[in-house]
């Protein structure tokens, strides 16, 4: 499988951050004669995003600046980002997703940024958030609510949502972590992470053939990450974290409550983790 596939893919929770709960209210009005504001840029990293990428540039349209880092797209990714004023740079190595989203972070020049994937789409209320809080900041690191669908509906429920994940941040406060995938915001354990009002819609799984294809690209990552990590894989432990997967999303994270799609997302879960420790296994394997 070609790596730089995986510069399309995005996993949608967040285990084990902690967040503060203060909401961060939206102010509408600024002052066209302040010539001092602080300049806000987005981060984005795209392979083959064509499909939601000019509505995901639509909706940061009031930022000061724009930067996608391309993995070598064949379809009008790059075409669609530079129409919306985007400042392409194309990167054909796929590092993974921690090193390349750290590349559009260094390649950006403004006070504040916004991480953003090309399959989400910032609503008008956290737009009004995102200028206000910039404009009288009480915190270095915003925390946004990011809401999921799966294959054209809206995921409640099964370790999706709630999902506030920091995307917004001064430009000194937070780095991406080396992961190849499932890669975290680093911030300090003493900066307080306040909350923006508004959603993140995130167009996550728009068909069942991204399901599968995710499926196998999350699983393969997983595999290579922890193989280099130094950890092993059986069939043993395969079955065991695949029926614990799906337990857990299912049961203990109420999909249930999301119908048949929170059933489907548990067997997602499952068969992405079982999949990983038996492609892992397969990585211990003597060549």
């Amino acid at each position: 499988m070609d790596p730089r596939r995986l510069a399309e893919l995005r996993a949608p929770a967040t285990d084990g951050l902690r967040i503060r709960v203060n909401v961060y209210p939206a102010r509408t009005r600024f002052s066209p004669d302040d010539m001092t504001h602080p300049t806000l840029g987005i981060a984005l990293i795209t392979y083959n995003a064509a499909a939601r990428l000019a509505q995901c540039l639509t909706s940061v349209s009031f930022a000061d600046e724009i930067v996608v880092i391309d993995g070598g797209s064949t379809d009008a990714t790059v075409e669609i980002a530079r129409a919306h004023g985007a400042r392409v740079r194309i990167e054909r190595d796929w590092p993974g997703f921690g090193p390349q989203k750290n590349r559009a972070l260094d390649a950006l020049s403004t006070d504040w940024i916004l991480s953003i994937d090309a399959d989400e789409v910032v609503t008008p209320e956290l737009a009004a958030a995102i200028r206000a809080a910039i404009a009288t900041p009480v915190a270095d690191v915003y925390a946004v609510d990011r809401l999921s669908s799966f294959c054209g509906e809206w995921i409640r429920h099964s370790g999706w949502y709630p999902d506030w994940i920091p995307r917004l941040f001064k430009r000194s406060a937070a780095r991406f972590s080396d992961d190849l995938v499932h890669e975290r915001l680093m911030v300090s354990a003493d900066t307080p992470v306040q909350r923006l009002q508004g959603k993140l819609m995130h167009y996550s799984y728009e068909d069942f053939e991204t399901v599968l294809r995710k499926l196998d690209a999350y699983s393969t990552a997983g595999a290579l990450q922890r193989h280099a990590a130094g950890k092993r894989g059986s069939l043993s432990i395969a079955i065991t974290r695949g029926l614990w997967a799906f337990t857990r999303t299912y049961i203990l994270r109420r999909g249930f409550l999301d119908g048949r799609s929170g059933f489907l997302i548990a067997v997602f879960n499952a068969q992405t983790v079982y999949y990983r420790f038996l492609k892992l296994a397969h990585l211990d394997q003597p060549r």
